[in-house]
């Protein structure tokens, strides 16, 4: 499959925001609009939707997410398109969702992460456009912490580039700002540390390359076997072999490991190379941890498995850009991502 990646994102040009799963509760509207005028004061124009009903689990009916998503997704004058955040069912755009206009539009950078990829994966799999695994609105605003890059950075590069990320060390887990009575919050009050850590048995220098490709497992898992989320049409191109991320948002290990089983049968992690886990604040269960049911249903790959890594539901983000060319090296000097948009 040839990746498609949009144009370089630039000052000036337009943002589409709108809500395909959950919408924005009238409680943190005020965190919204100040996400949105940072983008603004960054040199963007702003598209903002209709779809944005935070009352209920969705922002609109089916119909209407479907079609404003997919109108910013064709428009020409719309280069990047980012929801406030995820939700619990996008998974019910998928058959509204047209997938041969997107085949054949000019691609857009789709941004976010959690239920949003149960959208992203589909897209990139089915259309061989690229997207972007990273922040959504309500956590843009925040300062990234060095080794890493910002979402709205990644998507100003030109198709070609090339960029490393590196764990920086630092995470916040279980602690969340109060967005609405402090929603120009800026810096995260960071509660943790530690990196990169091998969860596999296997010993020695890892250096992987492969096309990267990934999501939540809680609602990836939803799509297994099913055409949205088969990864075969990644691994009949120049490298044959995947680098795959997943990452746990907050239901049980034991839960996590059924999925993840499932999964591995469905052959979502056929021809990878590599996996990349991120680190959760999901809970253990009384026998299981987390880290225990990622090894339990993915060990018997035989590959290097590497958790902890900034790519899930615990700040800070690691951007990823599905359909980018993959280098993962991991050793006792260096651990790093590299991403080349080619």
């Amino acid at each position: 499959m040839e990746i498609r990646y949009p144009q370089p994102l630039a000052s000036g040009d337009l943002i589409g925001v709108t809500s395909p799963s959950s919408g924005v509760p009238e409680s943190l509207v005020g965190r919204m609009d100040f996400a949105v005028q940072q983008l603004r004061d960054r040199g963007f124009a702003v598209d903002m939707g209709d779809c944005m009903d935070g009352s209920t689990h969705v922002s609109a009916s089916v119909e209407q997410r479907a079609r404003e998503l997919m109108r910013m997704l064709l428009d020409p004058t719309i280069k990047a398109i980012v929801p406030p955040w995820g939700g619990a069912t996008a998974i019910d755009l998928i058959p509204y969702l047209d997938f041969d206009a997107l085949a054949s539009a000019e691609p857009t950078w789709f941004v976010g992460y959690s239920d949003i990829s149960t959208l992203l994966t589909p897209i990139t799999l089915r259309t061989g456009m690229a997207t972007l695994h990273g922040s959504n609105l309500m956590d843009t605003p925040y300062r990234v912490p060095e080794l890493l890059m910002s979402w709205i950075d990644i998507a100003s590069l030109p198709a070609g580039a090339s960029f490393k990320q590196a764990s920086p060390g630092i995470y916040r887990v279980n602690d969340w700002d109060d967005w609405e009575n402090k929603p120009e919050v800026t810096d995260q009050a960071w509660n943790g540390s530690g990196a990169w850590e091998r969860l596999d048995k296997g010993q020695g220098e890892v250096s992987v390359t492969g096309r990267l490709i990934g999501g939540c497992i809680e609602t990836m898992v939803n799509l297994a076997g099913t055409p949205y989320l088969s990864t075969e049409v990644l691994r009949t191109g120049r490298s044959g072999s995947l680098i795959v991320y997943v990452e746990a948002s907050s239901v049980d290990a034991t839960t996590i490991c059924r999925h993840l089983h499932g999964m591995r049968l469905a052959g979502f992690f056929d021809g990878a190379k590599a996996i990349l886990v991120g680190r959760t604040g999901a809970p253990d269960s009384a026998t299981l941890s987390q880290a225990e049911a990622v090894l339990d249903a993915l060990g018997v790959l035989g590959i290097p498995i590497i958790g902890n890594v900034e790519c899930g539901h615990v700040p800070p983000q690691l951007p990823i850009v599905n359909g980018a060319q993959g280098h993962l090296v991991f050793n006792e000097k260096d651990q790093y991502l590299e991403q080349t948009l080619a």
